[in-house]
């Protein structure tokens, strides 16, 4: 086995405390930094730079941070949405932010992680337009785009809504560290490939 899947798998298996990490706070024990190479490949990407609306994760600390790139994406006014999960369940929206800003009084889930709250009004992305591109995040990748999530299934239910819901499929952009690709990814009938993944060596 790939000693680096091993090790992912692991990472998969005491995911509850993964999901305890919150997003944009101080980063124990990871570089998180997105690095001047894969921010660079982030920007002048084609479907980056064509693209209107955009959906992000905030990052995790075992996530590339994505503040820079929430940033840029209301530098470049584009429209922003940020995922918002249902804990019971393996349902998420993509709610439109207002502004970077907005993300520091967002409220906590109970697994401390930050995105707005349930009862919050929000512009949901797939009943006003669809979207262009989703980046995604995910604890591995391999080199045939599979991505190894946190086991819950967010993502791979959200693109298929998206197939349902518009005429064109939205771009997948996964950001990932070096440490994260691997040979082989395991994958079951409900997973679904990104696009491309992007890290520092590819």
């Amino acid at each position: 086995m790939d000693p680096s899947l091993s090790k992912l798998q692991e990472m998969v298996k005491n995911r509850g405390s993964l999901e305890c990490c919150s997003p944009w706070d101080h980063r124990v024990g990871q570089d998180q930094r997105l690095n001047t190479t894969t921010k660079n490949k982030v920007f002048t990407h084609s479907e980056y730079q064509k693209s209107k609306r955009v959906s992000i994760f905030l990052s995790m600390p075992d996530e590339i941070e994505t503040e820079e790139i929430i940033k840029d994406i209301f530098r470049q006014g584009k429209t922003c949405f940020i995922p918002r999960y249902q804990v019971q369940s393996n349902h998420m929206d993509m709610v439109k932010l207002a502004s970077p800003e907005e993300i520091a009084s967002l409220p906590r889930t109970s697994w401390n992680i930050q995105q707005p709250g349930e009862d919050a009004v929000l512009e949901e992305a797939l009943s006003t337009g669809g979207l262009d591109l989703i980046f995604m995040p995910g604890l591995g990748f391999d080199k045939q785009n599979n991505r190894l999530g946190r086991g819950k299934g967010y993502y791979d239910a959200y693109l298929k809504r998206c197939l349902q819901s518009q005429d064109v499929k939205p771009y997948t952009l996964a950001l990932a560290f070096k440490e994260q690709i691997c040979l082989q990814v395991p994958v079951d009938e409900n997973d679904v490939k990104v696009d491309e993944v992007l890290y520092e060596d590819c």
